[in-house]
């Protein structure tokens, strides 16, 4: 089911498969989600729950069992209720299945607002704890947008701008979507980041934490459109293409892949929220037009 959001400025698209917003468009007709292709990769602006990133050979346990479960978890190949709407939002919901709870043994919520404003969108995520015993979770977004957004540009065209002058390392990943531990190299001077395939080539994903920016601009270096994601809420932020793909993934993460030595326990991944009995917690980021 697609639903259609619209305000003075701008047009946006929502799907209940994936619960993801697919669309927006300004009132010029210029598209800034990318709209997929499976030369490069046909995903859009998946969420990512109850985990970020792969898990060492597949598996995480709780409470000493076992589970399996994919990267980035399963929320981004459930089907979502729509539970409200209306002309600028729309509200949508995950609960736990037989599925889930094969993979990932908690009685959950997951609500999922996105909202129009008026140069861009916000999206707020809701998850509360329905069950008797603590609900351990990780949950990001992995928002791509169009880049170059105009014909004629190339992707090295454009620039990521942090609000703040960072100076700081990006986490490295194995070839199989760990995280190295003690793995960093150098990327972030004076908070910015020219962009180029053959960083994405060689690194596959640049990741951050500890940033004391909450802000990142993808902008074109000459004439300053593009967008900005407001992240702050996250205590960590990613960005990815495939080489060759005319689009960015701007990612807020709230955890990440596993370490190559981490534990395995689910209560042990790195930025984990662990909810008590009937607690909720909201957390969000929004995209605003440049």
């Amino acid at each position: 089911m697609r639903v259609t959001l619209s305000n003075a400025s701008l047009q946006a698209a929502v799907q209940t498969q994936g619960g993801e917003l697919v669309s927006l468009r300004d009132m010029a007709g210029t598209e800034y989600i990318w709209q997929g292709d499976p030369a490069f990769w046909s995903g859009q602006n998946p969420i990512l729950f109850p985990i970020v990133g792969s898990l060492r050979d597949g598996q995480v346990e709780v409470d000493g069992k076992t589970f399996q479960m994919g990267r980035h978890g399963f929320a981004r190949r459930s089907v979502f209720t729509l539970a409200d709407q209306g002309q600028d939002f729309a509200l949508l919901e995950l609960r736990e299945s037989p599925e889930t709870l094969a993979q990932f043994p908690f009685p959950f919520v997951l609500q999922v607002r996105h909202q129009l404003l008026d140069r861009g969108f916000a999206t707020t995520f809701t998850v509360k704890n329905p069950g008797q015993t603590p609900l351990p979770f990780c949950i990001g977004a992995h928002t791509a947008i169009r880049c170059p957004l105009f014909q004629g540009e190339r992707f090295e065209d454009y620039a990521l701008v942090f609000d703040r002058s960072e100076d700081a390392d990006t986490l490295l990943l194995t070839p199989q979507g760990l995280l190295r531990d003690g793995g960093t190299e150098p990327m972030l001077r004076d908070g910015r980041i020219y962009l180029d395939y053959a960083d994405f080539q060689r690194l596959d994903t640049l990741i951050f934490q500890g940033l004391a920016s909450g802000r990142a601009e993808l902008r074109h270096r000459g004439k300053g459109h593009g967008v900005s994601l407001d992240f702050h809420e996250f205590p960590m932020v990613a960005f990815w293409t495939k080489p060759g793909g005319p689009f960015l993934c701007m990612e807020p993460w709230h955890g990440c892949a596993a370490y190559t030595a981490e534990s395995g326990d689910f209560q042990d991944k790195p930025h984990v929220i662990t909810l008590a009995p009937g607690q909720r917690k909201e957390l969000g980021y929004r995209f605003t037009l440049l």
